[in-house]
């Protein structure tokens, strides 16, 4: 499976960074990911003042580049970058060898 890492520094970001990323992941890019093409999956993590990131996982080779391209294109003006206030430090194509599916279950959800 194809993956992509996009990871933001938070070392410098505002207070209250995370609160405001996690509403936004809530309210607006949680519903424009759900249902996306080419998608399997994209999980959005974060340690509290050090880094946030995206992980998607895609379908193929083909829907994680161009992606990618356009992603890297505007990253700068992405609105994770305008929150924290600098573009990602990391963005990285790389390969899932294996998902397993717990025995209580995936649970898509928005905000845990």
């Amino acid at each position: 499976m194809r993956s992509l890492t996009i990871r933001w520094s938070l070392a410098d970001a505002p207070d209250g960074v995370e609160a405001e990323l996690a509403s936004f992941v809530e309210s607006t890019s949680h519903a424009r990911f759900t249902g996306m093409a080419g998608l399997r999956y994209k999980t959005w993590r974060v340690r509290p003042g050090e880094w946030f990131e995206g992980h998607y996982v895609f379908v193929s080779d083909q829907a994680r580049a161009e992606f990618q391209q356009a992603f890297t294109e505007t990253a700068a003006e992405a609105p994770g970058s305008q929150m924290i206030g600098s573009p990602p430090i990391l963005i990285e194509a790389s390969e899932v060898v294996a998902v397993a599916e717990g025995w209580d279950g995936f649970q898509p959800a928005a905000r845990a």
